[in-house]
């Protein structure tokens, strides 16, 4: 039975899209199958790892105009992990399915459907708590949330853990709070590690203990159209999300 496993946070510019691509393709490089889901409009997931996004997507999927099976893309470089695409249009998601009768669930039907086909299901989230972020959490088994080592890098938490706490009060009960990630970390400036200090002492084991450094090869990548570990696997940000991708599964079990 495969795990569903949601990216969230509200603040934009955390690491969440570079985390969700980059923990895919750790995990299906250590010969996990792994789908990758673009719920993000902006479609940063799907151009970071080469795609063009296409008619058949998250949007079109959500809205039951395209089958599940048929939107997933694969890819040659790694041939564990799977992509369904976003584009622009889910935005109006946003709208429809607060409009249709129970649509807070369309995702969870859609995921549980092919989760036995996967050993991860890794759910990039908008950069918002709307509708399409709701629909991840509620599908979702665990959530991890990218936290950014800089100044205002624990404002908005509150709200986002709110969120999850009424998610998991009624609606997915299940949920759980996989870990926080700690991502743009320079070792050379203070007010990082003030960070670092701050989050490990609010949140404790919940933080993992892999930390994402800032790093050129792994800002390059999405540019390319790769995940880091196929464009420069001898770099800190390939290392540092193996490591990641290496202490999940050992939470999990799995490793």
């Amino acid at each position: 039975m495969g795990k569903i496993v949601a990216l969230a946070n509200q603040k934009g510019g955390v690491g969440k899209t570079t985390t969700s691509i980059n923990l895919a393709a750790s995990l299906a490089v250590l010969e996990k199958r792994v789908l990758l889901v673009d719920a993000d409009p902006q479609a940063n997931s799907t151009s970071g790892l080469g795609f063009e996004p296409g008619e058949r997507n998250t949007y079109t999927v959500l809205t039951g105009q395209a089958d599940l099976q048929e939107a997933i893309l694969s890819l040659e470089e790694i041939p564990g992990l799977h992509l369904l695409p976003s584009n622009i249009n889910l935005v109006g998601a946003e709208t429809e399915l607060a409009q249709t009768e129970g649509g807070q669930f369309r995702m969870k039907t859609l995921l549980d459907s092919i989760k036995e086909s996967y050993d991860y299901v890794i759910v990039d989230c908008s950069p918002s708590l709307g509708m399409l972020t709701l629909n991840a959490l509620i599908a979702a088994d665990s959530v991890i949330i990218p936290v950014q080592c800089e100044y205002f890098a624990l404002e908005g938490l509150g709200k986002l853990l709110n969120t999850i706490k009424m998610v998991k009060a009624g609606l997915n009960p299940g949920l759980e709070i996989e870990g926080f990630l700690l991502t743009m970390y320079d070792s050379r400036l203070r007010l990082a590690n003030q960070v670092v200090g701050e989050v490990r002492n609010h949140f404790g084991g919940l933080v993992f203990e892999t930390i994402i450094q800032r790093n050129t090869r792994l800002s390059e990548s999405p540019s390319y159209g790769k995940p880091v570990i196929t464009y420069d696997a001898s770099s800190s940000g390939s290392t540092n999300y193996l490591n990641l991708a290496q202490e999940f599964l050992q939470r999990n079990g799995k490793a």
